[in-house]
């Protein structure tokens, strides 16, 4: 097996650290680069597994760089915003009413409401409160008081 060029290196690497499986950066290293990796030498680049122990210094940094930098700027992938995923949902939901889809597109519209915050669903939120905006006000009462607010509203329904 023939050494990797770093470029090659720093592709695998930056591509685990996306959190690509060893197979599919075994794919995209034949995809992009026009030759075939085995999955083991995939994964002696990835610092976080036992294979990988013994990748150098500078490897681990660019993983571990590349790791922070992929949690942390998700706003950089266009489906985690909402408003573009709303804009796909849009889309898909005018074609398919427009193939008279109606099953798929009533699914899409309440994907969509979701969303948003169920603004278009049938559930309803209420508050509870007590007069004013205030607290509930409970009672306690023992059992010989409940008997007879028993007896006493049994007694009211005979009339």
């Amino acid at each position: 097996m023939a050494a990797l060029k770093g470029e090659v290196k720093a592709f695998i690497v930056q591509s685990l650290a996306c959190f690509d499986t060893p197979s599919q950066v075994v794919e995209a290293v034949k995809k992009e680069f026009g030759f075939t990796i085995t999955r083991q030498q995939v994964e002696s680049h990835d610092p976080t597994k036992a294979n990988g122990k013994g990748l150098a210094q500078k490897w681990v940094d660019m993983f571990n760089a590349t790791r922070e930098r992929f949690q942390n700027e998700i706003s950089d992938i266009p489906i985690a915003n909402k408003a573009y995923r709303l804009r796909a949902l849009d889309r898909m939901a005018t074609k398919t009413e427009g193939m008279k889809n109606f099953a798929l597109a009533s699914q899409l519209i309440e994907q969509a409401a979701k969303e948003v915050g169920d603004a278009y669903t049938n559930k309803h939120k209420f508050e509870h409160s007590g007069p004013n905006g205030g607290a509930i006000e409970t009672v306690t009462m023992n059992k010989d008081d409940y008997k007879a607010a028993r007896r006493e509203m049994l007694e009211d329904d005979d009339c």
